[in-house]
């Protein structure tokens, strides 16, 4: 090893605070492919409470639950019947009850799922809404609205579902005629809720409670950038490369909307009247991180995913300018960055980093999808990303199987899709399945052990059984013990807490920084390069001869 021609640049430091939520590695559950107890192939609450040793040794802070609340399912969850009860397909409150206070006694936090921007229309009040009359109090709930046209039959604006196809659909009304519209952003099955009534605002401040009330640590917030829509409705036209979002909110009028931050401001005072630093995080999918971090300003979300993280290439120059402005955008508002790689919602980056052709977000990879990626580089990159990933201050996410380099599920039938986004694109889109197949646990179990019968919702991969959990756990070189090492590290040196001193003259490939006591070198380039002094402490990949080798990252100790 060598020691380098550095500079250290001006380096923006982390916001600092003790709450826990500004340093935490929190593990995205999908409950639905995490551990089936009952033998139906669909996971449920009491299978979390039996992997729950297995994630207090993986080392994480805290775990978020995907929905888990009542729901027709007919998008996995993301469409609410009743958000104050649990889902049959997943168990009881008891059993809630049972797995958070396992979580508790083993020092791990849990963050639940909320989706205020829609409802099912299974939900009570859109129930109620169809058999009221336009006007009535029963449908301003929710976006109904008058069609255009000579007889009403064109929908009241152009907006178009994130989900393909119009974001409108006509209800018939009581006496068999075509009436009003409503908007639905997603799922024809999923209406949103006007918040511009206070009706709305104060059901969702009892939903709050009541989960507050159970002991939740607090919640991660579907669409946090959806809720309030532009006054009128005006007709927007999304930029078609701007993936299911819609492109640059900014010029959005359904996302990003100013209204929405009164909205938080209110929950902020709500959670805060609860002890242990209860916290919110947005799912806002915003152009950058200085938009986003409005989000999160003090009296306001506490956290907000970094999707601009999220969206950035596997390359150094563009790795180390999103960090850069992450660290000072999020700073300057008194909250940490947040750093994510994968969730249910797009491609594990396991295959994303190895993509040869564009893919926006949303419309996943299938069997016919150009430019597919090559499982083995995926891995090496994937491994490296979140060495890296794991060395920065703040908070990050970590989803379910990214532990076991589980790729994207590509091959899967058509039969077997559920995504609402294949069916809403005739197929244009393959959306998230590949992503959601349940994870596996023993190598020569049914189901890889996710569930005792052998069902399983998805299909699961032959080439899984090498990739299970139980295969990996004492193979020092695999991609678990990798991160087990990786999050003990974290731990132990306190890199939640630190801050970004960037290095230079490595080369322009290389992402090299110092936090605290630890130098972190991500090599992005196709060579070899020569490391600078110090004690390899986890690395995703073989160093010898004091090299880091392509598509590898390391951290270095002084002592």
């Amino acid at each position: 090893m060598t020691s380098p021609e550095t500079d250290l640049v001006d380096a923006p430091v982390a916001a600092t605070g003790s709450e826990w939520w500004r340093t935490a590695v929190i593990y995205q559950i999908y409950p639905r492919s995490f551990s089936d107890s009952s033998g139906d192939g669909i996971g449920d609450l009491p299978g979390i409470t039996s992997r729950l040793d297995d994630l207090e040794t993986l080392g994480v802070d805290a775990l978020w639950l995907s929905p888990f609340q009542r729901s027709p399912q007919k998008d996995a969850g993301y469409d609410v019947s009743d958000y104050c009860d649990v889902d049959p397909l997943f168990g009881t409150l008891a059993d809630f009850d049972d797995m958070l206070a396992g979580a508790h006694s083993r020092g791990i936090r849990v963050i639940v799922d909320l989706v205020p921007n829609h409802s099912s229309d299974q939900h009570v009040w859109f129930q109620e809404a169809l058999a009221a009359a336009p006007g009535s109090p029963e449908r301003a709930r929710y976006l109904f609205r008058e069609g255009r046209g000579l007889d009403g039959d064109v929908p009241p604006n152009n907006w178009e579902s994130v989900f393909g196809g119009p974001a409108w659909s006509r209800v018939v009304e009581a006496d068999g005629s075509l009436g009003q519209w409503y908007l639905h952003l997603f799922d024809s099955t999923q209406p949103d809720f006007d918040w511009s009534n206070p009706v709305v605002r104060e059901e969702f401040r009892r939903i709050l409670r009541f989960w507050l009330d159970r002991g939740v640590d607090g919640f991660r917030v579907d669409v946090a950038h959806g809720l309030v829509k532009a006054e009128g409705l005006p007709d927007h036209t999304p930029d078609p490369e701007g993936g299911s979002m819609g492109g640059d909110a900014a010029d959005v009028p359904y996302w990003g909307q100013e209204g929405v931050h009164e909205v938080y401001r209110d929950w902020h005072e709500l959670v805060a009247e609860y002890e242990g630093d209860r916290a919110l995080c947005a799912e806002a999918w915003l152009p950058t991180p200085e938009r986003t971090a409005l989000w999160v300003r003090p009296d306001e979300m506490h956290q907000a995913f970094n999707f601009s993280y999220l969206e950035t290439p596997w390359d150094a120059a563009s790795l180390r300018d999103v960090v850069t402005s992450s660290l000072r955008a999020y700073g300057a508002v008194g909250a940490p960055s947040t750093w994510v790689l994968s969730n249910h919602d797009v491609v594990r980056h396991a295959s994303r980093l190895a993509l040869t052709a564009e893919n926006p977000q949303g419309h996943g990879i299938g069997p016919n999808s150009p430019g597919k990626p090559v499982a083995e580089l995926g891995l090496r990159r994937a491994r490296a990303a979140t060495t890296l990933m794991l060395a920065l201050p703040g908070s990050a996410y970590l989803y379910q199987g990214e532990e076991l380099g589980l790729p994207e599920v590509i091959e899967l039938d058509d039969h077997v899709r559920q995504d609402p986004t294949w069916f809403r694109t005739g197929g244009e889109r393959y959306g998230r399945d590949g992503c959601r197949v349940p994870i596996p646990w023993s190598s020569d179990a049914p189901a890889y052990g996710f569930s005792p019968t052998g069902d399983s919702w998805l299909p699961q991969p032959a080439e899984w059984a090498v990739l299970a959990r139980d295969a990996q756990l004492a193979d020092e070189a695999s991609t678990l013990s990798l991160y087990r090492s990786l999050l003990a590290s974290r731990r132990a040196r306190h890199l939640g807490a630190g801050a970004v001193e960037w290095i230079e003259g490595l080369g322009d490939d290389v992402v090299a920084f110092r936090n605290g006591t630890v130098t972190v070198v991500a090599n992005t380039g196709s060579t070899a390069v020569a490391l600078p002094d110090g004690i390899v402490i986890a690395s995703s990949a073989p160093v010898l001869g004091g090299t880091l080798p392509a598509d590898a990252a390391v951290w270095l100790a002084d002592d």
